[in-house]
C-alpha cells in the first residue's frame, strides 16, 4: 500500500512533544515532508532530527503562533524550502500545567493569554496558509478542538480552555463554507483526556492514576487514551481519502462524546 502523504508538504504546529510529535512522525512515515512549527525551537529540532533518522525529510520553524509576522514567516519558509504547502495541523495550544480552579477565579490576563494562542493562533495559521492553498486550488486544514467543548465533567475547572476550544469548532465550519469554494477542507478533531505530559502535569501519582481511572472508566473503550490514538484521523482528513469530508467535527475519544 502506498504512503497517503506521499511528497505532501505538511505544516504541524506544536509538533515539538505530545500529540503533535506523534503527528508529525506519523506524517513522515505516511511520505510527508514535515514542518516543525513550534515556539520552543529546540524542542523543534529534535522531532525533525527524529524524523530524518527514520529516513523522513523536516525542518524545524521557530514559531510562536499568536503573532501574525511569526505566522506569515512559517508559511513563507515553508514553500521556499518546499515550493507549496499541502496541509497544515493547528495543533499548537496552551494547555500544559494549567491549574484546575474554579471559573471565576481565573484573571482577565490568563483568560487572554488562552485565547490568543488557542484561538487567534489558529485563525492566523489559516490566514498565512489560506494564499497558497488558494493559488493551487487545493489544501487540508485540520484544527484541533477538545472533548472539553462538548461540556464534560470537570471542564468548568478550565473554562477558558474548554470554551477556547467551542472557537476552534465554530471557526472550523465558518472556514469550510469560505474556502470550499477553492477546494479547501477545513476539519477538527476533538481528542478525549489524553495521556501527555500536559495532561498529567502538576499532577502527583495519586493524582495520575485517579485521572487515567476515572476518564478510562468513562468511555465505551475501557483504557486510556494515548496520542497514538489520534494520529490515523489526522492521516485521514490530511489525505486525498476526504477530499469531500469538510466542516467536520471528529471525536477520537473511545465513545467519551456520544451524539
Amino acid at each position: 500500500m502506498s504512503p497517503m502523504l506521499q511528497d505532501k508538504v505538511a505544516i504541524i504546529t506544536g509538533a515539538g512533544r505530545g500529540i503533535g510529535r506523534a503527528y508529525a512522525l506519523r506524517f513522515a512515515r505516511e511520505g510527508a515532508k514535515v514542518v516543525i512549527a513550534e515556539v520552543l525551537l529546540e524542542n523543534a529540532q529534535k522531532v525533525a532530527r527524529e524524523i530524518e533518522a527514520a529516513g523522513g525529510t523536516a525542518i524545524a520553524l521557530q514559531t510562536d503562533v499568536s503573532q501574525e509576522t511569526s505566522t506569515n514567516e512559517m508559511a513563507k519558509k515553508t514553500v521556499e524550502r518546499f515550493g507549496k504547502i499541502d496541509i497544515l495541523v493547528n495543533n499548537a495550544a496552551i494547555y500544559y500545567g494549567l491549574p484546575r480552579k474554579p471559573w471565576h477565579t481565573w484573571t482577565v490576563e490568563e483568560w487572554d493569554r488562552i485565547f490568543a494562542v488557542n484561538v487567534r493562533g489558529v485563525w492566523l495559521c489559516c490566514k498565512a496558509v489560506a494564499p497558497y492553498m488558494q493559488q493551487q486550488k487545493k489544501g487540508k486544514i485540520v484544527n484541533i478542538a477538545s472533548g472539553t467543548a462538548s461540556g464534560t465533567p470537570g471542564a468548568t475547572q478550565r473554562l477558558h480552555y474548554a470554551t477556547s476550544k467551542g472557537a476552534v469548532i465554530t471557526m472550523t465550519r465558518l472556514l469550510a463554507r469560505a474556502m470550499g469554494e477553492h477546494n479547501i477542507c477545513v476539519n477538527c478533531i476533538a481528542p478525549g483526556a489524553t495521556m501527555t505530559e500536559a495532561s498529567l502535569a502538576g499532577l502527583d501519582a495519586g493524582g495520575s492514576a485517579s485521572l487515567k481511572s476515572s476518564t478510562a472508566q468513562a468511555r465505551c473503550i475501557k483504557r486510556e487514551e494515548v496520542p497514538e490514538d489520534l494520529v490515523g484521523a489526522a492521516v485521514f482528513l490530511s489525505s486525498e481519502d476526504s477530499d469531500f469530508v469538510t466542516g467536520q467535527i471528529l471525536p477520537v475519544d473511545g465513545g467519551s462524546w456520544l451524539r
